[in-house]
């Protein structure tokens, strides 16, 4: 059988550990037959990302800082150079400082504000604006996003904001880059317990509620988020652009708690952090 991703190439933005999501989305599309580009931030970050990328049969590993314009230029310059034209870029980066995940939303300040922001959404409007350089027509941007975006969530805080704003981001660059034959869209995942996760607050109880509470009563992996971006990314979705997908076992279309997990939501709400 012919793979998906056979013979196109792109870039892998966002791979922290062998847990990132960004990380299982690579697997699938290295598994399925592309040729692989990743970036990573920082010497410390480098020596997980390297074995990773070699496992899956890459040895093209750019430094890059998404808050820094003249890095951005210089890792996508060395895109065109090695790959000339590229088919898809997953982006997987977002950050807010520890203090804006914590408390209260509306004491967040201007310098963490701000920072969510640039990092988490901009920097993505960023990559779109330079995709459409060296993208081929029938390419693909996926970024990640997360169900915070529309409802509040404990100690998601500045981040749900900066989500929502990524979300718009979408359905804008979607309209930009469009008529230029490029598709661009993001995966709202479910809870997993990733190195970014950890940092948002009690990430066991937050699965253990989508598990009580999801339609399909579990939460989901790294490898369906993966193979959903995969989706997105290759030809079977070349008429879908500017969706938010949801792989997240369905919790997002629930208004209320499971009749049934009564009991062991009870218990569970009492393992929450307080504000």
């Amino acid at each position: 059988m012919t793979k998906l991703m056979e013979g196109k190439k792109g870039l892998v933005m966002g791979v922290a550990n062998e847990r990132s999501i960004a990380w299982g989305i690579a697997k699938n599309l290295a598994d399925n037959g592309a040729k692989l580009a990743f970036t990573y931030q920082g010497e410390a970050l480098e020596k997980r990302v390297r074995p990773l990328a070699q496992s899956v049969g890459s040895e093209f590993l750019l430094q890059c800082d998404v808050t820094d314009s003249a890095s951005m230029d210089k890792a996508f310059d060395a895109i065109k150079e090695k790959f000339g034209a590229i088919d898809f870029i997953v982006h997987a980066i977002a950050f807010a400082p520890k203090e804006a995940l914590h408390g209260a939303f509306i004491n967040v300040s201007r310098e963490d504000f701000a920072t969510a922001m640039n990092i988490s959404c901009f920097s993505f409007i960023d990559v779109c604006k330079r995709a459409q350089s060296i993208m081929n027509p029938g390419g693909s941007l996926v970024t990640l996003t997360y169900y915070g975006s529309e409802k509040v969530l404990p100690n998601y805080n500045v981040m749900g904001v900066a989500k929502a704003a990524l979300e718009a981001s979408v359905r804008y660059a979607a309209c930009d880059l469009g008529p230029m034959g490029i598709r661009v869209n993001a995966v709202s995942a479910g809870p997993i317990k990733t190195l970014a996760a950890a940092g948002v607050g009690d990430i066991n109880s937050m699965l253990r509620w989508n598990e009580n509470n999801s339609p399909l009563r579990r939460i989901v992996t790294q490898d369906e988020v993966g193979k959903s971006a995969l989706f997105l990314l290759s030809d079977l979705a070349s008429a879908i652009t500017g969706e938010v997908l949801y792989v997240d076992a369905g919790y997002n279309v629930i208004g209320m708690m499971a009749t049934e997990s009564v009991d062991k939501n009870l218990e569970l709400l009492q393992t929450f952090p307080k504000k």
